[in-house]
Parts: structure tokens; sequence; C-alpha cells
């Protein structure tokens, strides 16, 4: 009962925690039941690996580490991120971090631990946070007992002594590498289960993490070409990138053989193997994604999938799916067929 109830928190803060301009949509029972399917099984090589804190920082700057972007990434307090460094500075243990290694690029995915890493890295550049309206807010240690020898000071301002102890802690990784089957769908589930950092994420936030590049940049820029929102009947992205989710599936069923059961498993194949798709590509299915929308639009007028208070997926699915293959032929009286 435990267990289920665990689960079900993911699947309702997707539905909860949404913008009052994000898009509605109609829940399909079997589309839940997708949501929250087990994995398939996999073999996982995983094996740990310590680093001192100079090296990470060093892969961090050439991307051999790649932090994962997405909504509330980076949560930490200044006194939380200063008490990290102090743990290092002074010795005590500090917890593991997890990274998917990446077949093709042998780079390393964080899939958990990424505002520890972070911490790490804005106190050796100096500076807290993101850049905020052309400024940086300067990162010195607070939060620490005033008897602290390193309360109020910045990387800098160490000793070098100190500067030297804080390169070379050591933090350990446990690098994560599937072996079968022949895919990388096992870091999405890793990702939905090891990231505890207090946002449950929905399945389409999880993928845009971590199969980010240009395929996922073009969803970003599709995601506003305005008869999409028309259909919609949002004029802003949704928050929760559930629209998005609805694109990709777009995408992905325009070969519908090649899908096997669940879905959430189906899309992150599909992400996956288009994350880096050549320029032709993405041009040539954005083009006749808004040429879909456009036919859409003109047979069927605005909102058409909204049959209660939101958007039917599974209707949006049937006719965004057909709609491809009679580009500008679509017949006359297809409001009545529909």
């Amino acid at each position: 009962m435990t267990i289920q109830g665990d689960t079900d928190a993911r699947l309702a803060a997707g539905r909860e925690s949404v913008a009052s301009s994000d898009p509605e949509f109609d829940p399909v029972t079997s589309e839940d039941e997708d949501y929250l399917s087990a994995p398939a099984d996999y073999r996982v090589a995983a094996y740990p690996a310590d680093f001192t804190l100079e090296v990470l920082h060093n892969k961090w700057g050439i991307d051999d580490l790649e932090i994962p972007q997405f909504q509330r990434a980076f949560a930490w307090r200044q006194v939380q991120a200063s008490k990290l460094i102090e743990s290092f500075l002074v010795g005590l243990p500090v917890p593991p971090v997890f990274v998917y290694r990446d077949s093709d690029s042998e780079r390393h995915m964080v899939i958990d631990g990424q505002q520890r890493l972070k911490s790490i890295f804005y106190f050796f550049d100096g500076y807290f946070g993101e850049e905020e309206h052309g400024s940086k807010k300067v990162f010195r240690l607070t939060g620490l007992s005033p008897d602290s020898p390193f309360s109020g000071k910045r990387f800098e301002e160490l000793r070098e002594g100190d500067q030297k102890r804080l390169r070379n802690a050591v933090l350990r990784l446990f690098v994560v590498h599937q072996l079968d089957p022949d895919d990388d769908t096992s870091m999405y589930h890793m990702f939905e289960r090891l990231n505890t950092g207090g946002t449950l994420l929905t399945n389409q936030e999880i993928r845009n993490c971590i199969y980010e590049g240009s395929f996922s940049k073009s969803l970003n820029d599709l995601n506003r070409f305005p008869k999409w929102r028309q259909i919609l009947g949002k004029e802003q992205p949704d928050s929760r990138r559930r629209d998005i989710e609805l694109m990709v599936r777009f995408f992905a069923m325009r070969d519908p053989s090649g899908y096997r059961k669940p879905m959430k498993d189906f899309l992150s194949r599909f992400m996956e193997k288009n994350r880096n798709a050549s320029d032709a590509a993405i041009n040539e299915g954005g083009d006749l994604f808004r040429a879909t929308c456009i036919d859409v639009i003109d047979g069927l007028g605005q909102k058409p999938f909204h049959f209660k208070s939101g958007i039917n997926a599974v209707a949006t699915d049937s006719v965004m799916t057909a709609f491809p293959h009679r580009v500008g032929r679509i017949p006359a009286d297809i409001s009545e067929r529909y």
C-alpha cells in the first residue's frame, strides 16, 4: 500500500503542480498505467570511482561531466553549499554522486548529486549561482561558526594549504553503464528514482534532462508555433513539458511499427536515437509538424481535442499521426468525419 501511494505521488504532482497558464489534460487510465509501469530487466555495470575535486572541476570545464538543466536545477541556499565546502575542508564524509557513462561520447551524465557538484564548482569559480540581471553573487562561506577559520572567506582568500586541501579532497562517484538491452533507457529510470531533490519531475521533464541536444532544442522552438498553441488552447508553453511530450509522440508515432510497451520507454528510446539529429532531419520534421498543425486548425478548428475540460491525448495521437500522410490534401468534409 505504501509503495503504491509513493508511486502515485509523482503522477499526482505532474497534474497538480501546474501554472494557471498551462493547458489542461484529461486523465486517461491506460496512460496512467503506462506512466507507473515498472522498468524492463537490465544488465548494468556499476563501480565506484574516486576523483579529487580539482579533477571534477576540470571535467566540468571541458564538458566531460554533464549536469542536466531543468526547472529549479540548483535549489541549495548559500548556507547549505558553504557547509558542504566546510565538510571537505575539515575531512567530514560527503555522500557519493551517481553518474551515467554514455557509451558513444564517454561523457558522464549526473543522475544524482548536482547540488553538491555545483556548490563545489561555484566555490572554485568564486561566484554563487548563475548570473542574474547582469551580475553574479560572490561566494563567501556563510552560516559557519564564528570560530571557524573559513567563515566569510572566498576560495582565493583561503590559506594556500587549505586551497590545496580542498583541491585534493576526494568525492566518490558511482559510475553506471548499461550493458543490456542495447540502449540507454535505464538512465531514465535511474534519474526518476535517484533524483531526490524534492522536485517530482514529469516523464518529459526527465527526458529533457537526459536527452538534451539538437532535437530537444528544436522541440522547444516548435512548441511556440502559433497554430500548435491554438490546438492546445493556451498561448504559453506548459510548465511541466506535457505539451512537448505530445510533440514527441507525434514524431515517434510516424513509424508505429517500432512501438512496444510501455509508451514512456518507447518515447525515451526515440529521443535518445534522435538526440543529435542533423539540421536537415530537424528542418524536415519541423516543416511536417507545422504543416500538420495548419491542416488540423483549417479542418477542425481551434482546440479540436478538448472533449471535457482538457486535452484528450488519445484523440490528439489519432489525428496528429494520421494527418501527416495527407498534408495539404485533407478532405473537405474532414470535420464531419471527425
